[in-house]
């Protein structure tokens, strides 16, 4: 039986926040998950902490709350790209990903080896 889109963003989304609380001790709001063409890209609302909001009040705050936060995804990223992996069974070829620490949101850009096929 092969898996529709919908039920592939819905399971990434999903396998997403459970691998934000357990390694990064805290989950987003909210996530939600596309897929196009070759890539799987992640919206995450609410992933700073009011102690980060009040941070980036000023440039060295922003810098300084960017950079960790990147380090912090970057240094479980092989984990994540595993979790991706076993949900599609697509090899994740590259992992780009940023925040906005003016709204709070990250995105996160999987791109799979070769793309979703229409039918799923």
């Amino acid at each position: 039986m092969n898996k529709t889109k919908g039920s592939f963003e819905s399971e990434i989304s999903k396998a997403v926040t459970k691998w934000e609380k357990d390694y990064l001790g805290r989950g987003p709001i909210s996530v939600k998950s596309d897929i196009l063409r070759d890539m799987i890209i992640v919206t995450l609302n609410g992933i700073l902490t009011p102690a980060e909001y009040k941070l980036c009040k000023d440039r060295e705050g922003i810098t300084t709350i960017k950079r960790t936060r990147t380090e912090l995804v970057e240094s479980g990223v092989e984990e994540l790209k595993e979790v991706i992996f076993t949900i599609t069974g697509k090899e994740i070829v590259s992992f780009h990903t940023d925040l906005s620490t003016r709204t709070g949101e990250r995105i996160m850009v999987f791109k799979v080896s070769n793309g979703f096929d229409e039918k799923r």
